[in-house]
C-alpha cells in the first residue's frame, strides 16, 4: 500500500510505539511525542492494539463494507422515460416514491441532469464571404490602462491597486470576412466620433491594399446605432449590418480575433505602461497579417490569401 507523503507513522512504527507503552512502561504522552503523533491519535492506535493485537495496527481498506443496492434497470428506464416528457427530478421522485437524491444521481448518470440537455444543440451556421471587402467586421474591447506592473506579477501587495481608477483604453478592430486581414487601433474611447474616425481610417487602409469594402457588420453599441455612424456608412457607400441583440456569435469573426489579440499580444506579457502595450501592437498585427498561419484559410496567412485572390503583392 502506498503511504501518504505526510504520514507521521508507518505500519512498522506503530508496533514500536505501542510496545513502548505496553511493555516498557512509557507514558502515552512521551510515546506520542517520540512518534511525532498527538496524544489523541496515540490512544487511537493503542485502543486498536488492545482490541485485536498487532494485526489491528495495519491500515484498513478504504473500500466500503457494503454498497447500496443499485437502481434496477427497469426503474432507470422509467426515470428516463419520464424525464424525456420534461418532468423535473422532484416530480419523478414523487411519482415513483423514490428519494430525490437517487433520481438526481440517475439523471446525471444518464446525461439528463438539466432539462436543456433534452434539446439538441442547433447546428452552427458558418459562413464566409468569397470576395475580400464584401463584408468587414468591426468591434471594440476595453483594456485597462497600465501604470507600472501590478501585484499579480510582482507579488507585492501594498494594499492599493496602483492601476485601479486610471481609466481605460479601447481596442478597435476591423477584420475582413473573406481574407481575415485585420486592422486595429487603440483609441481613448468608443464614442461615435472615435468609431467614425476608425471606420474612415480602416476603409483607407483596405483601399490601399486594393480592397473595396461593400458591407460592415457591428454590434448594437450606442456608437454604431447613432445617426452619425449611419450617415458615415451611407457616405462611404456601405451597407451597415447590425447583429441580433444578445447574439455575439453573429459577429463571431471579430469576437474571435479579439480573443486572439488578448492572448497573443495584450496579455501575452507584462507591460510597464499603456504606451509600451500600444507600441507592441503594431509588430503583432503585422505578424498576424503576413506570417501567422490561419486555420480557416488552410494554413495561409491573411495577406497571402488576399494576394491569391486579388493577384498582386500585399
Amino acid at each position: 500500500m502506498n503511504m501518504h507523503k505526510n504520514a507521521r507513522l508507518t505500519p512498522q512504527g506503530r508496533p514500536l510505539m505501542v510496545g513502548r507503552i505496553e511493555e516498557q512502561g512509557w507514558k502515552v504522552a512521551d510515546a506520542a511525542s517520540a512518534a511525532g503523533l498527538s496524544v489523541r491519535r496515540t490512544y487511537h492506535w493503542l485502543g486498536r492494539y488492545r482490541a485485536g493485537g498487532e494485526r489491528m495496527l495495519c491500515d484498513r481498506s478504504s473500500t466500503p463494507a457494503r454498497y447500496r443496492d443499485p437502481v434496477p434497470a427497469e426503474r432507470v428506464a422509467e426515470i428516463e422515460r419520464r424525464r424525456r416528457q420534461r418532468m423535473t427530478g422532484p416530480q419523478i421522485a414523487r411519482q415513483l416514491a423514490m428519494p430525490r437524491s437517487t433520481v438526481g444521481a440517475v439523471l446525471r448518470r444518464l446525461g439528463l441532469g438539466r432539462l436543456s440537455q433534452l434539446d439538441p444543440k442547433p447546428p452552427a451556421i458558418r459562413y464566409q464571404r468569397e470576395r475580400p471587402g464584401e463584408l468587414i467586421h468591426i468591434d471594440t474591447k476595453k483594456l485597462g490602462r497600465i501604470d507600472g506592473i501590478g501585484h499579480r506579477i510582482t507579488g507585492y501587495h501594498t494594499g492599493v491597486n496602483r492601476n485601479r481608477g486610471i481609466g481605460w483604453d479601447v481596442l478597435h478592430v476591423c477584420i475582413d470576412d473573406a481574407s481575415r486581414l485585420a486592422y486595429t487601433e487603440i483609441l481613448p474611447d468608443e464614442k461615435k466620433a472615435s468609431a467614425i474616425a476608425f471606420l474612415d481610417r480602416a476603409l483607407g487602409w483596405f483601399a490601399r491594399l486594393g480592397v473595396a469594402v461593400e458591407r460592415v457588420m457591428t454590434d448594437n453599441g450606442s456608437a454604431y446605432r447613432s445617426h452619425a455612424f449611419r450617415a458615415a456608412c451611407a457616405q462611404a457607400g456601405l451597407r451597415h449590418i447590425r447583429t441580433r441583440p444578445y447574439t455575439p456569435r453573429t459577429n463571431g469573426k471579430a469576437e474571435r480575433f479579439i480573443q486572439t489579440s488578448l492572448r497573443e499580444w495584450a496579455y501575452a506579457r507584462a507591460y510597464h505602461s499603456s504606451a509600451e502595450r500600444t507600441h507592441a501592437m503594431q509588430p503583432w498585427i503585422t505578424d498576424y497579417n503576413h506570417t501567422r498561419p490561419h486555420s480557416a484559410l488552410g494554413g495561409q496567412p491573411p495577406a497571402l490569401r488576399l494576394n491569391n485572390v486579388l493577384g498582386f503583392d500585399t
